[in-house]
This record gives structure tokens, sequence and C-alpha cells, in this order.
């Protein structure tokens, strides 16, 4: 019986032998419940971390753009800046919408976590405080492009009117001088000619008298397309190709010579012609 005994005894050391302890089951859980907390922490720890690189990258961005936007600025009135600046600003708004949905993130994250770390909650403060201020930033840059954009239409407009007004100008100017011209020329404008008494009368140039008398010159219906018009001021020098000349319309004597070529043909010189055509402006000359 005690051999018994001893037997059970002895099978009762030795299964204790090939076991843990209670004890140590116990500081296994503790250990392996706290290497949970760890992980769960780490895990936190770096879902955290991994958000903030998120909203630091944004800001960096968003200095980037700025930074583009500040340089084209002084180009503005350029189609392709301007096209670069609104787009870099629209990007700088998309960035900021993600930062301020990603700082939300951190937040919740950091509320929701097991995680109490004062310096973390200063840290996304801090980066509340740098969202404001480039909201701000971009609001301040906004309101200086719309001001540069009216100052660019205003000039446009001033632009347009001053085209306007030098069009306006020019085109008085031109009129003006149209006007000049032709006073001018109506000034310094006379008609002649010269032929027959038969073709200065079938012209209504000469009266219809047997006997020429120089009232019967020009009548009201005279054909003053037969006519040559000149200008004065050119005009000296009338070629008569005819051996008689008779000078038909009253002009001042002393200023006018009729000169013969050595063929006998007669050609009117004017030595004075402001005085010539002072009396009439028309010159009628037969020939025969």
């Amino acid at each position: 019986m005690k051999k018994i005994f001893y037997i059970a005894a002895a099978a009762m050391v030795l299964a204790s032998s090939c076991g843990p302890s209670s004890k140590e089951l116990k500081a296994q859980a503790e250990k392996d419940s706290l290497q949970n907390v760890i992980d769960m922490k780490d895990t936190e720890i770096n879902d955290l971390i991994g958000t903030f690189n998120e909203v630091q990258e944004g800001f960096n961005l968003i200095n980037e753009a700025e930074n583009r936007v500040n340089m084209m600025k002084a180009n503005a009135e350029n189609n392709s800046a301007a096209a670069n600046i609104r787009d870099n600003m629209k990007f700088i708004q998309e960035r900021l919408q993600e930062n301020r949905q990603k700082i939300e993130e951190l937040q919740k994250k950091l509320t929701n976590s097991s995680i109490n770390a004062a310096k973390l909650k200063e840290t996304i403060a801090q980066l509340q405080q740098q969202l404001e201020e480039k909201t701000q930033q971009l609001e301040e840059l906004r309101m200086q492009l719309q001001m540069k954009d009216q100052k660019i239409a205003q000039l446009s407009t001033d632009v347009s009117n001053l085209q306007s007004e030098n069009e306006t100008m020019k085109t008085s100017k031109e009129q003006t001088e149209r006007i000049a011209r032709s006073q001018d020329e109506q000034l310094n404008a006379a008609w002649y000619v010269v032929g027959t008494s038969k073709q200065l009368k079938e012209h209504k140039i000469l009266g219809s008298s047997s006997i020429f008398k120089k009232s019967s010159v020009l009548k009201e219906d005279f054909d003053i397309n037969y006519m040559t018009k000149i200008d004065i001021r050119n005009t000296t020098v009338i070629p008569l190709s005819s051996k008689s000349a008779t000078i038909m319309t009253t002009h001042p004597a002393g200023t006018y010579t009729l000169l013969k070529d050595s063929k006998g043909l007669y050609t009117l010189r004017i030595s004075d012609p402001t005085k010539f055509w002072s009396v009439s402006k028309y010159l009628v000359i037969k020939v025969k």
C-alpha cells in the first residue's frame, strides 16, 4: 500500500515539473497584455505621425504654389501668366481644404486614442493656426489679384478709349486735311480752253454773234467739261499750237506773254499767276 502511494506521489511531482506553474501563466498573460497595449499605441502613434506628415507636405506644396503666384503677379496681364495664376490659386485652395480635413482627422484620432500627449495636442493646435494663417494669406492674395485685374480692366478700358479718341482725332484730322486740300484746290483751280470760233460757239463758250464781243464770252450755260482744269501754281506755260491766237477773257496786262517758236506757233507764258487769274478763273483762247 505504501508502495502504491509513493508511486502516485512521484507521478504528481513528475507531472508538476513538466508544465508551467500558475504564477508563470499569470506573468505571461500580463506580459502579452502589455505587449498588446504597446502594439496598439505604436499603431496609433504611427497613424498620427503619418497624417501629420501628410499635413506638413500639404503646407510645403502650398508654400511652393504661393511662391509661383508671387513670381507671376508682376506679369498678371499676360494671358499665360494669368492662366497659371488661376491654376495655382485653385491648387492652393484644394490643398488647404485637404489639410483642413486631415487636421480634423488628427484631432478625432487623438481624442479617440489611448494616447494622452500634451505635446502632440500642442503640435496639432499649431497646425490649425498655420492653416488659418494660410487661409487668410490666400484671401489677401485673391484680393490683390482682384485689384490688379480691376486695374488691368480699367487700363484696358482707358487704352480702348484712347484708341477710340485717337481714331476720332485721326478721322477729324484727315477730314480737316481733305477740306483744306479741297479748299486749296478750289482756290488755286482754273480752267482754260483753246479752240476755234466754231468749236467755242458749239460749246456755248462764245456767243453766236458774228462780230466777237468780249461780253459774249462764257455764258451761264457754257460747257465747262470742254475746258481743261489746272492748278495755277503748277501751270504757267500753255502751248497753243497755232499761228493765230487771241485771248478772249480779261486778264491784267503785264502778267502774261504770247510767244512764237521757230515755226511761228504761239505759246502762252504766264509770268504772274496770282495776278493773272485774279480777275477770272477762266481762260478762253481763240485760234485758227
